[in-house]
Formats: C-alpha cells, sequence, structure tokens
C-alpha cells in the first residue's frame, strides 16, 4: 500500500505538470481526490491493515494528500498569472493617445425658452402650476363657460377618450382647479402639454405646448393686465419691443384681447417673418369671466381677475428664427446642436 501511494503520487505530479488548463486539472482532482478517487479507495482500504501499519500508512496517505493538492494550488495560480499576463499584453493602453472629449448633453429649445419664461414670471410674483394632461371635460370645457353645444366647442378638435374624459386641448383648467382649492390672492402661470386633432404640417402639431397665466384679487383691472404683459415681453424679446392688444373672443374671459409685439427679426420694420406687417400675435388675454369665477368658488362681486394664455412653440420659433414646428419634435440631433 506504501508503494500505491509513492507511485500515485508520482502519477499525479507529472500529470499536473502537463496540465495546461483549468479543466485538465478538475479532472485530475478528481480522478485522484474525489470520493471515488484512487487515493480514497487506498485510504477506504486501510482497514485491513495490521494494527502497527495503519498509523504509518496514514501518516503517508496524508503527506501525499497535501503534496497533491499544494501542487494543483500552485498550478492554478500559475496559471491564471499567465492569463493575466497575456491579458495585460493584449490590453495594452497607449497612453499617449489624446483621450477623446466626452459627448454632453444640452437643454432642448422648448425647455430653454420655457425656464426663460418661468423665471421672468417668477420674477413678477407668480407662483408655478400644474395640472394633468388627461382632463374632465368639466374642467375643460364647462366650468370655463364652454357649456355643451356652445359654438366655441366647434373650434377645438378633441381627442375624447369617452364622453366625460378628455386630452386637454389648453391649459386653462388648471385656473378652474386651482381656484377651487385656493382663496385670492391668486398669482400662478400653468406651462404644459395639451393637445388637439391637427394635421401636422410646419405650423400645426397634434402636440404642443402652452403656458398659461392667472391672477385674481380685489381691484384687479385691464390696465394691469397690459402691464404684466408689457413688461414680460420687453424682459423676453428685448427692452425695445412694443406691444399691441386688439379685441378678440374667447369664452371664459370678458373683455377678451390679442397680444402683438414688435417682430424680433426686423424690429417692426416689415419683413418675411410677420409678413411685412411689423407685428407677431403671440397671445390671448382678457378679464376672467364672471362665470369662471363663480365655477371656481370665488365671489365676482368681491374679485376681478386677468388671464393670459401663449403658445411655447410659437415664441420658441420667433425667437430662433425656425419656420417648421416639426423640427422641435424630431429630435434631429444636426438641429438639436445648434442649440
Amino acid at each position: 500500500m506504501r508503494d500505491k501511494l509513492v507511485i500515485i503520487q508520482k502519477e499525479v505530479l507529472e500529470s499536473i505538470d502537463k496540465a495546461n488548463d483549468s479543466s485538465s486539472l478538475e479532472d485530475i482532482r478528481v480522478k485522484y481526490l474525489g470520493k471515488k478517487g484512487q487515493l480514497t479507495q487506498i485510504l477506504r482500504g486501510m482497514g485491513k491493515l495490521s494494527p502497527e501499519e495503519r498509523p504509518v500508512v496514514g501518516q503517508l496517505a496524508n503527506k501525499v494528500r497535501q503534496t497533491i493538492e499544494s501542487a494543483l494550488a500552485e498550478k492554478v495560480k500559475e496559471m491564471e498569472e499567465r492569463a493575466l499576463a497575456i491579458r495585460l499584453k493584449e490590453e495594452t493602453i497607449d497612453v499617449t493617445l489624446p483621450g477623446k472629449k466626452p459627448s454632453l448633453g444640452k437643454l432642448h429649445p422648448l425647455t430653454i425658452v420655457l425656464n426663460q419664461i418661468t423665471e421672468i414670471f417668477l420674477g413678477m410674483g407668480f407662483d408655478v402650476a400644474e395640472g394633468p394632461e388627461v382632463e374632465l371635460d368639466y374642467y375643460n370645457f364647462e366650468a370655463l363657460n364652454i357649456p355643451k353645444n356652445h359654438p366655441a366647442r366647434d373650434t377645438q378638435d378633441t381627442f375624447y377618450i369617452n364622453e366625460n374624459i378628455l386630452l386637454r386641448t389648453h391649459t386653462s383648467p388648471t385656473q378652474i382647479r386651482t381656484m377651487e382649492i385656493q382663496k385670492p390672492p391668486i398669482k400662478i402661470i400653468v406651462p404644459g402639454r395639451v393637445y388637439r386633432s391637427d394635421a401636422v404640417d410646419a405650423t400645426h402639431s397634434p402636440i404642443f405646448h402652452q403656458i398659461e397665466g392667472l391672477v385674481v384679487d380685489k381691484n384687479i383691472t385691464m390696465g394691469d393686465l397690459k402691464g404684466v404683459l408689457d413688461i414680460f415681453a420687453k424682459k423676453m424679446f428685448g427692452p425695445k419691443t412694443r406691444t399691441r392688444f386688439r379685441p378678440h373672443y374667447f369664452p371664459f374671459t370678458e373683455p377678451s384681447a390679442e397680444m402683438d409685439v414688435s417682430c424680433v427679426t426686423c424690429e417692426g420694420k416689415g419683413c418675411r417673418i410677420c409678413s411685412d406687417t411689423g407685428w407677431i400675435e403671440i397671445l390671448g388675454a382678457g378679464m376672467v369671466h364672471p362665470k369662471v369665477l363663480e365655477y371656481g368658488n370665488i365671489d365676482p362681486n368681491e374679485y376681478t381677475g386677468f388671464a393670459f394664455g401663449m403658445g411655447l412653440d410659437r415664441i420658441v420659433n420667433q425667437i430662433y428664427g425656425i419656420d417648421d414646428i416639426r423640427l422641435l419634435y424630431e429630435n434631429d440631433i444636426r438641429f438639436l446642436r445648434q442649440f
């Protein structure tokens, strides 16, 4: 049995020396040290030895096992070091090569202008309010003095989810939601996406952006409205910007007006952008209709207010000279890199 142990040790060490991969080493371990391995079988046969031989053979068997395990561990370490050396050689990095400048993202032009507008109104004491884009018919139409079968509903092609739920066609519903939960004074702007069933072309999109404004307090007049919007226009388009108001009709304001600003491109002299008029219409506004105040649980005999709404996309196009609204939504990286 002692001779068998010596022979096994010699065979194992020679096999380990010739092994070229971890799979071969595992086969050797199982062949000799596994549950059915040769060394294990010899140890199980020690019961047949005499009491004098057992300690001697047992000591030798343990020594052989330790030698084999050490040889296996040493071979594994050697293989790992050789594999690491090869990998380091193959993956060598030339630190003298110039580095690649990382490409950083930029703000979208819609976000840039929205931030500018928001800062202007925050500076005038306004708060920013938000409302749901999936809206109830009541808030989108009825509470804004647009009852069912009202002629004004024909002018808005609406995405209806069912008879009472729709995608909001303007940000005005947030006016009612704010008045319901907040007592005057109220001074908010409401930026957000709105939806209308328009065919896509250079000036129309089924998804676009509006910024709503609402002020409600005692003794609010049309003069306050004109003053706030004139300050906004000069902050947004430059101190030389002029404004003018033209009578208009909106169901939720009375009286109502549209506001024009002098063309930024030609400074009011007339050009292709402003159709040679020198003016560009940017928003609608007016004094909040008494019925709308009542829907918001505010007494129109005690409080008055004004509201306005502007198209963010139109202002972006005016500032940057963009003549196709589709460019704002197509995510063409060549276009966006200009900003």
